[in-house]
């Protein structure tokens, strides 16, 4: 953040591994400086969540601290926007309502964006342009075949964290067939006869939210009729009010409720440090990473903690995917190996899947290669930052023939 270029970098590490407090002392040192900061968190749970451990700690340190999300009262958001534009707000925590037009900041010297894979590449720049070239740091679990193909060619630098706090144990994940769901289930009811909490997580229905929402309620009168008639039932989705949704997790987190049916509007954030096994069915629909991240979930205490997947996929794709979860936890290797499955992406547009027509090299099996030209093309850089000298005229046009063709986006 002290150089004299705006920072551009991807801090990696796993669910719980501190990438928060990280953000938190980038956050203090942009206010400290007579900026403000912002972080943008792609559902109003997480969002929250991140207001209730950042504003405490920063406003010890004389830093004002608001949220700013779509479902907050419009006197309270109008308010809101009102101190950031007077820079009276240091630090400003949301979700997508921060990137609209009504939101302008008095001096916007850092963006960060958490859970960065939720966001498209527009929503990211969106946010950094809402300052002048401010600091921007991007977090994620997993990162996408797309960011890791921008970090191979330089676009991003890259920080790691590759430990968990002390007294993590590593989540333990099961392949499940449809067919063996009783057996599933009965290993869920010991761990809640032990004290525990759980997760199930409902299946990805494409078609529409509404029919999410319905699939999600189904699955919870199911269990609490059929499976688990002895134990509280809770209910988790996207379309429910802010208010009601924060008294779900609540009730949760207090242990009142002992499973927590939910959609993927749990992938991120939610932090209930008793809840030891999460449940997802047809697992095979969701994305690597969004595996990983639910997975997240569990494991937060001191407790042994599994992660079942139920599926039968139709597909050897899909089958890899079961086994790669079932085989690591470890975040970069599961991003690998979705590079590998879906390809890295379009490196200078807007497309997130899919390989990029390079001509010569292959983005899976030439990295080493990749590698060292980056750093010959940072190495002739240094010398020639304009490439200005006879040697690299025809590098030059070429340079510039190309960005006139191209959409330029490299927001992470």
């Amino acid at each position: 953040m002290s150089s004299s270029h705006p920072m551009n970098r991807l801090i990696q590490g796993d669910v719980g591994s501190g990438k928060t407090a990280v953000a938190m002392g980038a956050m203090l040192i942009a206010a400290r400086n007579g900026c403000q900061a912002a972080m943008m968190a792609p559902t109003e749970i997480l969002a929250e969540q991140h207001l209730r451990n950042i504003r405490p700690l920063l406003e010890e340190h004389g830093v004002r601290v608001d949220l700013l999300t779509g479902s907050r009262p419009a006197r309270e958001k109008e308010a809101v926007r009102e101190r950031i534009a007077s820079g009276e707000t240091g630090v400003v925590v949301g979700t997508h309502a921060l990137i609209q037009e009504g939101v302008r900041f008095a001096r916007l010297g850092l963006s960060v964006i958490d859970e960065q894979h939720r966001f498209g590449v527009r929503q990211r720049a969106a946010l950094s342009e809402k300052g002048a070239s401010p600091d921007v740091l991007v977090m994620t679990a997993t990162p996408i075949p797309r960011t890791l193909t921008l970090t191979v060619y330089g676009d991003l630098d890259v920080s790691i964290i590759d430990e968990l706090p002390p007294g993590r144990k590593p989540v333990r994940t099961h392949w499940k067939r449809s067919s063996e769901k009783p057996s599933v289930y009965e290993g869920v009811r010991k761990l809640l006869n032990d004290g525990r909490q759980a997760y199930v997580v409902c299946p990805l229905v494409e078609e529409s939210e509404k029919l999410q929402v319905r699939a999600a309620t189904e699955l919870a009168a199911h269990l609490a009729q059929h499976v688990f008639p002895e134990f509280k039932i809770g209910l988790l989705h996207g379309q429910m009010a802010s208010d009601a949704k924060d008294e779900v997790m609540g009730r949760f987190r207090s242990g009142a409720l002992h499973v927590l049916v939910a959609t993927t509007v749990i992938e991120v954030g939610v932090d209930v440090p008793n809840a030891a096994v999460m449940v997802i069915e047809d697992a095979d629909r969701f994305g690597l990473a969004q595996l990983h991240q639910l997975r997240g979930r569990v494991g937060r205490g001191g407790h042994a903690s599994f992660c079942v997947l139920v599926a039968d996929p139709k597909s050897p794709d899909g089958e890899e995917r079961m086994r790669v979860l079932c085989d690591t936890n470890d975040g970069f290797k599961i991003a690998e190996e979705d590079l590998r499955l879906r390809g890295p992406g379009d490196f200078y547009g807007v497309q997130q899947s899919g390989l990029p027509p390079l001509r010569i090299a292959d983005v899976l099996r030439d990295t080493t290669i990749l590698r060292e030209a980056r750093g010959d093309a940072f190495a002739l850089l240094g010398k020639d930052p304009r490439l200005a000298r006879p040697e690299h005229r025809a590098l030059r046009e070429l340079v510039v023939s190309k960005r006139r063709t191209v959409d330029l986006m490299t927001a992470a």
